[in-house]
C-alpha cells in the first residue's frame, strides 16, 4: 500500500476533490483542507466508504496562521507530508474596467497569497524531510492571456512564476515543485463557483455553456488521473488536457497569432452578449445582468 500522505487545498469540490480521490485509489492518506469544511468533510466520508484513507479539515488560505497550523498538525498526525497540492484558488470574471478594489482584492488573497502561504507552511515541513512535492495549481490563463479575466489571469501568471523559482531552491533540498496548468475542466467554477463572483455584464447559462464547451473541457476525475501521472515524472509545468500544450506552445512561438486567436474567441462572447441583450425582455431586472460573464479557461476548483 501506499503510505504517502497527501495535503490538498481547495478539496472540497472540482479539481481538489478529484485529485483526493484518486490519490486515495492508489493508498495514498489524503487530507483535504477547504473553507467549505462541510464539503470537505463530506468528500472525505466518501473516499473512507470506498475503503480509502482521508479525513476534512477547515482551513481559509487567506489565513497564514491557520495554513501553518494545519500543515504542522498534519506532520505531527500522519508523520510526513509527502504531497501537497497547493490547489485553492477563485475567479471573479469581467472586463478589467469594471473592477472594483474588491474584487482585485478577493482574487489576488486567495490566488497569489493563499498560494504564498501554502509554501511558507509546508515548503520548512519538505526541507526537513529533504523530501516531498508541491504542486501549485496555476492555469492556462497563467501562460496565455484572455480576455473577461483579467484579475484571474493576473494572479496565475503570478503562480507560475512563484513555482518556476521555487522549484529552482527546492531541488537543493529534494523538494519537487510543478506548476499545475489545467486548460478547461468542468467544476462548478465554471459558473461561479461557493466564493467566486462575476462584474460587468452578464451571459445566460445556456449561452455559457455553449461557449464552455467549444473548448472541450475535461471532466474532473479523468482529469485528475492524468495530472497524477505527470506529477509521478515531476514534470514542471503539467498541462491537462494535453492538447493545451500546443495552444502553450503557439503562444511561445506567435503570440501575436495567438493573442488574434483569442481575440477572436472573445469577440464571438462579446457578439453572443449582444444578441442576448437585444433579445431579451425589456423587464428583466438590470440588477440581475451584473451577476456573470464571459467564461474562458476554468477559474478555480
Amino acid at each position: 500500500m501506499d503510505d504517502r500522505v497527501a495535503l490538498i487545498t481547495g478539496g472540497a469540490s472540482g479539481i481538489g476533490a478529484a485529485l483526493g480521490r484518486a490519490l486515495a485509489a492508489q493508498g495514498t492518506m489524503v487530507v483535504l483542507a477547504d473553507r467549505q469544511a462541510v464539503g470537505a468533510t463530506e468528500v472525505a466520508e466518501s473516499i473512507r466508504r470506498q475503503g480509502g484513507r482521508a479525513r476534512g479539515v477547515a482551513l481559509d488560505v487567506r489565513d497564514r496562521d491557520m495554513f501553518r497550523e494545519i500543515a504542522e498538525h498534519t506532520q505531527r498526525r500522519e508523520g510526513r507530508i509527502d504531497l501537497f497540492f497547493n490547489n485553492a484558488g477563485i475567479g471573479i470574471g469581467g472586463e478589467i474596467a469594471d473592477y472594483d478594489r474588491a474584487a482585485w482584492d478577493d482574487v489576488l488573497d486567495v490566488n497569489v497569497r493563499g498560494v504564498a502561504y501554502g509554501i511558507d507552511a509546508v515548503f520548512p515541513i519538505m526541507r526537513a524531510q529533504r523530501s516531498g512535492h508541491i504542486v501549485n495549481t496555476a492555469s492556462m490563463a497563467g501562460l496565455i492571456g484572455m480576455g473577461s479575466m483579467g484579475s484571474y489571469t493576473a494572479s496565475k501568471h503570478a503562480v507560475v512564476g512563484l513555482s518556476k523559482a521555487l522549484r529552482i531552491e527546492g531541488r537543493r533540498h529534494g523538494v519537487r515543485v510543478s506548476a499545475l496548468c489545467p486548460g478547461v475542466i468542468r467544476t462548478p467554477i465554471l459558473h461561479g463557483g461557493e466564493y467566486g463572483g462575476h462584474v460587468g455584464r452578464r451571459l445566460t447559462r445556456t449561452n455559457m455553456e455553449r461557449l464552455v464547451n467549444r473548448l472541450r473541457p475535461m471532466e474532473p476525475d479523468r482529469f485528475a488521473q492524468l495530472v497524477l501521472e505527470d506529477v509521478e515524472k515531476n514534470e514542471p509545468f503539467i498541462i491537462v488536457p494535453r492538447f493545451w500544450k500546443a495552444a502553450w506552445l503557439l503562444d511561445r512561438l506567435a503570440p501575436r497569432l495567438t493573442a488574434r486567436l483569442w481575440d477572436r474567441l472573445y469577440s464571438v462572447a462579446l457578439a453572443e452578449l449582444d444578441a442576448q441583450e437585444r433579445s431579451a425582455p425589456k423587464t428583466v431586472d438590470s440588477k440581475e445582468t451584473t451577476k456573470a460573464t464571459v467564461p474562458g479557461v476554468r477559474v478555480g476548483r
